[in-house]
């Protein structure tokens, strides 16, 4: 197995743990009930990324080096624990003849070997066959997530719902730049919030990219099986892709030069606004981000409890 660095100059690739802690502040409030980060966790960070073959691997426990929120806490019951990762992409992606939408499972790994997994397991009236999900970042739904936008599975795994504030910063030193922060399931590059201005000139200058997803006017549908009201971003089915509206394209990114790829390639952009972290792949997801039979984290609260409580929203949230 040759190995390959991934992260951005000058950062060593394999242990996260000898990487210190910046204590970085929150970039950007996505709702007001973040939890701060203030404690390292005891257990230490593992990650290696390497190549074989025509796959890049990557292997974590899934702890970050960065400091995290409390768990348990009173919107999430979970601890964080170490989880035992496998993942592959393919080292050389190639677009799909068609997008595939993301279902239920992560989108992505952070440079770290914490994953991106923004969609979450909250259905209007708690019924999982409806179209009604709720969104992670919108607030309706208190899943107690800290200012890295992350939180807690009912099987410990930490993951990220938004930009990762505290490892960006840490990647990019502060530095408003095009940072590589990850790897998509289909193997193209993440990066975050910034992008020149021009996708092929590296010299047009950086500005922060924006979503082409945007708040569905009016109100939702009427009937039993619909929360009412106006779109208003509660729920991923709020949000339309309007094209031209914003940088990016319906999978959340665009072709460009990087300066990881300066003969270009295609990379999706983590956003301050819907989706956050993209929904829809532009290539082919790797078969080792599926979520099987065995391996979907349980549902229900820390005690292994199903889900109790009455009214639209679960009493003890979990996500995927």
């Amino acid at each position: 197995m040759q190995s390959s660095s991934t992260l951005p100059k000058p950062f060593p690739l394999l242990v996260w743990g000898l990487i210190p802690l910046l204590g970085l502040a929150h970039s950007g409030e996505f709702h007001s009930d973040l939890v701060p980060a203030g404690q390292t966790l005891s257990v230490a960070p593992e990650c290696e990324i390497s190549i074989a073959g025509n796959k890049r691997i990557i292997k974590s426990n899934g702890i970050p080096a960065h400091e995290v929120g409390r768990f348990p806490n009173r919107g999430n019951p979970n601890s964080i624990q170490a989880q035992s990762y496998h993942y592959e992409v393919p080292l050389s992606p190639q677009v799909a003849s068609e997008p595939t939408a993301m279902v239920r499972q992560p989108f992505g790994i952070a440079l770290n070997g914490v994953l991106f997994d923004p969609g979450t397991a909250e259905f209007y009236q708690r019924d999982r066959s409806s179209e009604w999900n709720y969104e992670a970042l919108s607030g309706a739904v208190k899943l107690g997530l800290d200012t890295n936008h992350a939180h807690v599975q009912p099987n410990g795994a930490y993951h990220y719902h938004g930009l990762p504030t505290a490892l960006f910063e840490e990647l990019s030193g502060g530095e408003k730049k095009m940072t590589l922060v990850g790897w998509a399931a289909d193997g193209f590059p993440i990066y975050g919030t910034y992008g020149t201005k021009d996708p092929k000139g590296t010299r047009s200058g950086i500005v922060e990219l924006e979503s082409s997803y945007q708040v569905k006017e009016g109100p939702r549908p009427s009937g039993s099986d619909s929360p009412g009201g106006d779109y208003d971003g509660t729920f991923t089915l709020d949000y339309e892709y309007v094209e031209g509206s914003g940088d990016l394209d319906a999978c959340g990114g665009r072709f460009g030069v990087t300066p990881d790829f300066p003969e270009g390639t295609y990379y999706y952009v983590l956003t301050e606004d819907y989706p956050f972290i993209p929904r829809m792949f532009k290539g082919e997801p790797d078969p080792s981000f599926e979520r099987r039979r065995g391996r979907r984290p349980p549902r229900g609260n820390d005690d292994g409890h199903p889900n109790r409580g009455t009214g639209n929203g679960p009493a003890h949230p979990t996500s995927f």
